[in-house]
């Protein structure tokens, strides 16, 4: 386990060096395992000696956590959109990417070796995926094999490498432009974390740090599931899990001891933004666990607090819930929240093949929110991955990714989606080796026998390798829509405009800035081709002006002629002849 022991047994002597001063800064946080209401994790936690002690607990970082940091200017993307808005993020679990030292374990080192793969820094190059951005999973001390139970929130866990690897990341994505986030998890910690085990007795005054109560609650959790654990010193909150105990944020000595490692990671670490787990669940009020108003008055605080270290850092939301209250917590408690109403309604219009099971969800979005300010995927780690939702239809896959790659707000991929992994839960299978190659059950991974957990069934036909020299697999879909993306600012910041296509099979958007108009069409259904006399594209005002052309971007060279109305609309635009079955067309309107 690379010498997890003995950076643990470190620990506690920090721990016990600590409780000589009341002053001493305190630990990093752990991230929560995002489940859906509906079905909750069973961490897998690996039996490592994490010691525990019940002394003053409170871990003296190795660094100096503050050093005096110049803000840099605020930083506009394009259009006059946030930065954040030109990214296309790609999510790690990173014990499952690559495994640098033949451990079986992947590690930092091994995301660093294969950034390149990623986006190797020349936007010349098509051969890399072309990613700008990185979210990686958590990376802190954990018990468990996930991590989202964090022991120490100022330490990288020795699974993974250390602080130093971690900077030296930070550097190699910085040279080839790829921004990164981490998560930091800071609903609850681990119940193994120093905090939790000094809660447990008043003698060091910690024990209002969680949510104690001498007598069980009534109450059940928001999804029916048992949240009050049963301890010799009483009976603690743990929404998710008996071994997460969930942190007391009406305490201000909590807030402030997150404030700090939060601070610790903007400036020590140098990262350029947070995922933040689980933020509904912050703050309780009684029986109502999820989106109290505490939470939200919570999260505006954090939000003022990091936007004063650094206007320009950066936060995405998990707050698994409707679109209606994901709206609340953007703009001023998150710079932006993941869209799970318009990622399942991606799927449900890839799968159906019919665009109403789609658009109308992306018009709801589209108008419910700030400009292109939410984040937008198709599947993350908590769920059953891509393929699996399709049925094993590729084709579907595709469609699926046209979507996603297109659309306004802030795209995210999960490793291994862009070739198509499989995995349906328990959660560990949804987080399996990233197939490289299909020469040996190591599948490119690592070098040793013995993985973390075998990759999936199917490694023999799908990998990186397999697809990279075909250019009709999804890996290449991929790679061309994320370049395709990058080169043109209207399909990063652009306007949308739903065009009417009169045909229920046919998805045909305008995405448009003051420089650029894009055109998209796809024809979602999966056997049956559209015709010329099948559908026709109208809009009653638009961007467009009586000298537009088309240009083809992606797909076929437009056929028909484009009519433009007074009103800067098109009226019964026919583009091509007959458009195939599972495929996108995009053109330039110069």
């Amino acid at each position: 386990m690379k010498n997890r022991v003995l950076i643990l047994a470190g620990l506690v002597v920090s721990l016990l060096i600590a409780c000589a001063s009341e002053d001493a800064s305190p630990t990093a946080e752990p991230v929560a395992p995002t489940a859906p209401p509906a079905a909750t994790n069973t961490p897998e936690p690996v039996p490592t000696a994490i010691p525990t002690n019940t002394l003053e607990a409170t871990a003296t970082p190795t660094e100096t956590p503050f050093p005096t940091a110049t803000p840099d200017p605020l930083k506009v993307g394009s259009n006059g959109l946030p930065w954040w808005n030109d990214v296309v993020f790609y999510e790690i679990f990173v014990r499952s990417f690559y495994d640098s030292d033949g451990d079986g374990i992947g590690d930092l080192n091994g995301v660093i070796e294969k950034l390149d793969y990623l986006n190797d820094g020349d936007p010349s190059t098509t051969t890399d995926l072309g990613v700008t951005g990185i979210w990686l999973m958590p990376i802190m001390v954990s018990p468990s094999y996930h991590g989202y139970d964090v022991v120490d929130y100022y330490t990288i866990d020795p699974d993974y490498g250390t602080n130093a690897d971690f900077k030296r990341l930070m550097d190699e994505a910085h040279k080839r432009g790829i921004v990164v986030i981490v998560d930091l998890v800071m609903n609850h910690t681990s119940t193994q974390h120093p905090w939790f085990q000094a809660s447990k007795d008043d003698e060091f005054g910690k024990r209002d740090w969680y949510v104690w109560e001498e007598e069980r609650p009534s109450f059940r959790g928001p999804w029916g599931q048992l949240v009050w654990h049963n301890d010799p010193s009483g009976f603690y909150y743990g929404v998710f899990w008996d071994q997460m105990p969930d942190l007391n944020f009406e305490n201000p000595e909590v807030t402030q001891a997150i404030y700090d490692a939060a601070e610790f990671w903007m400036v020590n670490m140098g990262v350029d933004g947070f995922r933040l787990d689980a933020i509904k669940h912050m703050i309780e009020d009684g029986a109502i666990q999820e989106n109290s108003l505490s939470t939200h008055a919570w999260m505006e605080d954090f939000y003022t607090f990091y936007k004063d270290v650094d206007p320009n850092f950066f936060t995405v939301g998990e707050a698994w819930t409707s679109t209606e209250q994901v709206i609340d917590y953007t703009g001023d408690e998150v710079d932006i929240a993941f869209q799970f109403d318009l990622a399942l309604d991606i799927l449900n219009g890839a799968n159906s093949g019919l665009a109403p099971a789609f658009y109308k969800t992306q018009q709801l979005v589209y108008d419910s929110f700030p400009n292109n300010q939410y984040a937008t995927f198709i599947t993350n780690h908590d769920q059953n991955r891509v393929i699996d939702q399709l049925r094993g239809d590729e084709d579907k896959a595709r469609m699926a990714a046209s979507i996603l790659m297109t659309s306004p707000g802030v795209p995210f991929i999960y490793y291994g989606e862009e070739i198509g992994m499989t995995g349906i839960k328990p959660d560990e299978n949804i987080r399996l080796p990233m197939q490289w190659n299909s020469n040996s059950p190591k599948v490119g991974f690592s070098t040793s026998s013995n993985l973390w957990r075998p990759a999936a069934g199917d490694w023999v036909t799908r990998s990186v390798a397999r697809q990279e020299d075909d250019p009709e697999s999804l890996l290449n879909h991929y790679k061309a829509l994320i370049h395709l993306r990058n080169q043109h600012e209207a399909l990063r910041v652009g306007d949308w405009t739903l065009i009417d296509a009169d045909s229920a099979r046919i998805y045909a958007f305008l995405r448009h800035t003051e420089g650029e108009t894009i055109l998209v069409l796809m024809n979602l259904n999966a056997k049956q081709a559209v015709t010329a006399d099948k559908y026709a594209l109208n809009l009653e005002s638009g961007p467009l002006s009586d000298e537009t052309t088309a240009v083809s971007l992606f797909g076929q060279e437009m056929t028909g002629e484009l009519e433009i109305n007074a009103a800067g609309g098109m009226t019964n635009f026919i583009p091509f002849e007959q458009i195939e079955p599972q495929t996108l067309h995009i053109l330039k309107l110069e």
